[in-house]
């Protein structure tokens, strides 16, 4: 399914933004002319879930039978090989959009309730350009007369140079994240252990032949309350993703399930509000109240290179 919807184009500080209704999703961003995120043609089926909103859960649910307010309940199983419901439930949904200026646009759609998810959700999406980059900020309401279990995440695949197959090799890491999540066979969480050895990006340093698809938390800020997770080239050329203390973790994808050119070729670097399997775990899931609003946001700038946003 390509169904690209509606476009829109966001300018501002030396930045672009293409948006795609569907999904709300970022099909490209560049600072100056320099690709941020792996970019996809508007017509072309969006690889790999790229630059897609992750709602009302983000990654994985295993089996997609979970318990919420004693109540069992069933979710599609769309990832069959793992037996996993994946992705939330908006990854495919056509947002109504307005865009009222040239940096700004608000995407607006309803989870309506359905099997397995019997809760009414609105969600609103707003993406802000500006001088510190690309900023998308997240809000859902509960509509339902009961409390709704929810998350959030995105999708976004950051780039250090130009895609191509095993560009990630290349390329540098730096999560400040103290403990990753452990997983089995159908990708879901099994346990959490501190990072160290080939899982420990405290400091900036190469990807190598690392294979990633873990989910880190744990996550340290800076001085100014916010964490970054960086990808570089050499040089210190690259993107960052920039979090705040309401997205706890951060998922990191090195692309390693596709073959040819798009293997490895860019890496997903997925902010969260709760882990995989948050809907069975309970971890960090928002029981969201009835009538009750909740938010979550990131920024993806540039950083390195020729005036682009450098962050200290």
């Amino acid at each position: 399914m390509s169904v690209p919807g509606r476009a829109f184009h966001l300018v501002a500080a030396g930045y672009e933004a293409h948006v795609m209704s569907v999904g709300a999703t970022l099909r490209r961003l560049t600072s100056r002319g320099r690709d941020l995120v792996l970019p996809f043609e508007a017509a072309q089926v969006r690889p790999a879930m790229s630059g897609t909103l992750l709602a009302p859960w983000p990654n994985r649910v295993g089996d997609g039978r979970y318990v919420f307010g004693g109540a069992t309940h069933q979710l599609e199983v769309n990832e069959v090989d793992l037996r996993n419901a994946s992705h939330g439930l908006v990854a495919w949904s056509d947002f109504d959009g307005h865009q009222d200026r040239p940096d700004h646009v608000r995407l607006t759609t309803t989870i309506e309730p359905r099997p397995g998810y019997p809760w009414c959700v609105d969600l609103s999406v707003d993406l802000t350009l500006g001088e510190s980059g690309l900023r998308q900020e997240v809000t859902a309401v509960n509509r339902s007369g009961s409390p709704a279990p929810f998350g959030v995440g995105g999708h976004p695949y950051l780039l250090a140079g130009p895609p191509g197959e095993r560009a990630v090799d290349a390329w540098f890491l730096e999560v400040p994240a103290e403990r990753v999540l452990t997983t089995d066979e159908r990708r879901l969480p099994v346990g959490e252990v501190a990072v160290a050895g080939a899982l420990d990006f405290r400091a900036r340093r190469p990807v190598g032949d690392v294979v990633l698809d873990r989910s880190f938390t744990g996550l340290r800020a800076g001085p100014d309350g916010f964490v970054r997770v960086r990808v570089t080239d050499a040089g210190g050329r690259g993107a960052e993703l920039v979090l705040d203390r309401r997205c706890p973790w951060v998922h990191v994808y090195s692309a390693d399930l596709s073959t040819g050119a798009a293997h490895r070729a860019a890496l997903a670097v997925e902010p969260l509000t709760c882990p995989p399997d948050a809907f069975r775990s309970g971890r960090d899931l928002i029981g969201l109240a009835p009538g009750a609003s909740t938010t979550a946001g990131w920024t993806i700038r540039a950083v390195g290179g020729g005036g682009d946003a450098v962050s200290d």
